[in-house]
C-alpha cells in the first residue's frame, strides 16, 4: 500500500530568530554539560570536573580544572588506590536599589573520585593550584616482594 504524500497548506515557513537563539542556547548548554557535568544537590550545583592522569616512571601526575577556586577551599584525600578531590566556593552579592536591600548567595561544589592505576604513597605527594588548574604529584609505591626460591624435586 502506498501512502499519499503529505501536503502543507500553511505556506512557506518563516525564520524565527528567537527560536534560533533558543536552539543555540540549548546546544551551548549541552556543550558545557558535556565538558563539566553538574548535578543539583542540596540547593547548589555540584560539578564533576574532568581529570587527567599521566603515569610517569616514578610517579602519577593528576590534573583537573577548578576555575575560581582558592587552595584553601580544596580538599584532597587518598584512600588506598582512590583519589578524592572536593572543593567548595561561595559568592555573596549585596545591592540596594530604591530602598530595597537585596542579598544573593551562590555556592558551587566540585567533587571527583577516581581509582588510580597503581599504588601510590602519601609521603612525598605534592599539590598546587595555579590559574584554576590543580596538579597533584603522587609518588608510586614500590612494593618489593622477596625473591622466593622453588626447589626442584
Amino acid at each position: 500500500m502506498r501512502w499519499p504524500a503529505k501536503r502543507s497548506f500553511s505556506g512557506p515557513s518563516r525564520w524565527d530568530p528567537f527560536e534560533e537563539i533558543r536552539r543555540t542556547q540549548e546546544r551551548l548548554n549541552q556543550l558545557f554539560e558535556d565538558f563539566m557535568p553538574m548535578e543539583e544537590w542540596g540547593g547548589g550545583k555540584v560539578y564533576t570536573p574532568a581529570i587527567d592522569i599521566k603515569e610517569e616512571e616514578d610517579k602519577l601526575l593528576v590534573t583537573t580544572d577548578l576555575p575560581g577556586i582558592n587552595k584553601e577551599d580544596v580538599e584532597i584525600n587518598l584512600k588506598e588506590d582512590m583519589l578524592e578531590i572536593s572543593a567548595k566556593t561561595g559568592k555573596e552579592k549585596e545591592s540596594e536599589e530604591e530602598g530595597y536591600l537585596r542579598k544573593e548567595r551562590s555556592y558551587t561544589q566540585f567533587y571527583r573520585a577516581v581509582r588510580l592505576p597503581t599504588s601510590v604513597k602519601e609521603e612525598g605527594s605534592t599539590a598546587k593550584i595555579e590559574n584554576g588548574v590543580l596538579t597533584i604529584s603522587l609518588p608510586k609505591a614500590r612494593i618489593e616482594e622477596p625473591t622466593k626460591k622453588i626447589q626442584i624435586e
